[in-house]
């Protein structure tokens, strides 16, 4: 340990030699001072927390993934180029401890960078809502500056299935059917069977019933907050719509909203009054569809309920501690590029690296569509898959699988909205990002860094 920490202290005082750590104090700050004075926001609190946390923290995340990708690839590239490494490597030292030690010296200054600017973030954010109106704090204090659960109604995927499975052998009598790609064919039957469960029909309503569970007692005299989206059939000259709400037991106390003006395809909340749970903790919903078009609620972002679970503080740092997840990850891709490539070359395959990563769409698509060919739209798929798309398929069926394991933590997201970063979420994040895909870079980082012939290092670059 004592040697590791040696070559951590050692990449720590590379990092301030190159003043890297005085240049990124200084780009970080601004960030976080400059963006909110040059963005003026309209003065509500979803335009106060879009600038103040949104843009801040997605630019303080871009800076010191970049920062720590060039470092990476900097502190042990250039050690071998300029021949520092061999005077280390012939010390009493495994190769594996001076890998590790940079790793270590890289998250050692990428943790106190992250806590520099999320201080400055925090304060910053508490002291500008004071000049807020006392309608938007009231409102930034409901919806932002607090760590929200949600619930949704529980989802019958098995059921959704069988329906499809019927309505599938149902119209594989049909000999034109019959001669299409199952899978095309499925996948429509299932987009019917769920939108079915996902639309409101026009002078109708739709229902929803969410359960609390087991926190029923803790929501008891607790307001809660209603959030929904929604997609039209058609879209009106206006762009807005009317929908009439009705919430609570359907024997008992319940709630009532008109609301005249809803906009399409974006998320709306309105805050529920407290006691609407009916005696075994279900919150029934009722929405009034007033249009003359049916409109359509996602299952997956449609309707949920968002309830109070912690403070903001404590939220913030868990959503900070996602964000040392990537930046664990990235320092781990630079380093095992270095490990075997020289400076130019390890910054070209990490950044590669990353943009691939970032390229999750357009793999899925692949994925989705069975190839990379020219698409049949009647089908839906490819025709006459060609050689590259036989050899692609596999290997972008393995590299979605790798990249979901990174994806789906969106600490940004959550914060901004005022969504909880959950416990769980984070120890996600510790075992999928730094354990799962952190380790398997470092594995080939050492081992490459191991095998590695640094007499010769010069010259073969």
């Amino acid at each position: 340990m004592k040697r590791l920490l040696a070559i951590a202290k050692l990449t720590l005082k590379a990092a301030f030699r190159y003043r890297l750590v005085q240049i990124m104090i200084v780009l970080l700050l601004g960030a976080v001072v400059g963006l909110p004075a040059i963005i003026r926001h309209d003065g509500s609190a979803q335009g106060f927390t879009q600038i103040l946390l949104t843009y801040t923290l997605g630019t303080i995340t871009t800076l010191l993934g970049f920062a720590t990708l060039w470092l990476a690839c900097g502190t042990l590239a250039r050690d071998v180029e300029e021949c520092q490494m061999q005077m280390v490597a012939v010390k009493p030292i495994a190769r594996w401890e001076i890998w590790a030690g940079k790793w270590t010296g890289i998250m050692f200054l990428n943790l106190l960078l992250l806590t520099v600017s999320g201080v400055a973030v925090y304060l910053l954010m508490q002291w500008r809502s004071g000049q807020l109106s006392a309608e938007a704090q009231e409102q930034l204090r409901n919806e932002v500056l607090v760590a929200r659960g949600s619930l949704r109604q529980a989802v019958d995927g098995a059921a959704i299935e069988k329906e499809v499975e019927g309505r599938l052998q149902a119209r594989l009598k049909d000999s034109q059917v019959a001669g299409m790609d199952r899978d095309f064919v499925r996948k429509q039957i299932r987009e019917q069977v769920k939108s079915g469960l996902q639309i409101a029909p026009p002078g109708r309503g739709k229902g929803w019933v969410i359960s609390t569970g087991m926190i029923t007692e803790k929501l008891r005299d607790q307001p809660l907050q209603l959030r929904f989206k929604f997609f039209p059939a058609q879209k009106n000259d206006s762009g807005t719509y009317l929908g009439i709400w009705e919430i609570g037991p359907p024997n008992g106390r319940r709630y009532r909203l008109e609301q005249p003006s809803l906009a399409a395809e974006t998320f709306h909340e309105f805050t529920l009054p407290p006691n609407l749970l009916d005696e075994h903790g279900n919150l029934y919903i009722v929405f009034g569809n007033l249009n003359e078009t049916a409109l359509l609620f996602p299952l997956d972002e449609g309707m949920e309920v968002l309830y109070p679970e912690s403070g903001f503080g404590l939220n913030f740092t868990r959503g900070l501690a996602i964000i040392g997840c990537w930046l664990s990850l990235l320092a781990a891709i630079g380093l095992a590029s270095a490990s075997f490539l020289s400076f130019p070359v390890a910054a070209f395959v990490s950044l590669g690296v990353l943009i691939v990563g970032l390229s999750s769409g357009t793999v899925r698509q692949v994925v989705e569509e069975g190839g990379i060919a020219a698409i049949n739209h009647e089908t839906g798929r490819v025709d006459d898959p060609t050689l590259l798309d036989l050899v692609a398929l596999p290997i972008f069926k393995g590299l979605l699988k790798v990249i979901n394991l990174v994806h789906g933590f969106s600490p940004i997201d959550s914060l901004s909205s005022g969504r909880s970063v959950s416990w769980g979420e984070l120890a996600r994040a510790i075992a999928q990002i730094v354990l799962l895909m952190g380790g398997g870079f470092a594995a080939i980082g050492i081992i490459s860094f191991t095998r590695r012939e640094l007499a010769t290092a010069q010259g073969q670059q």
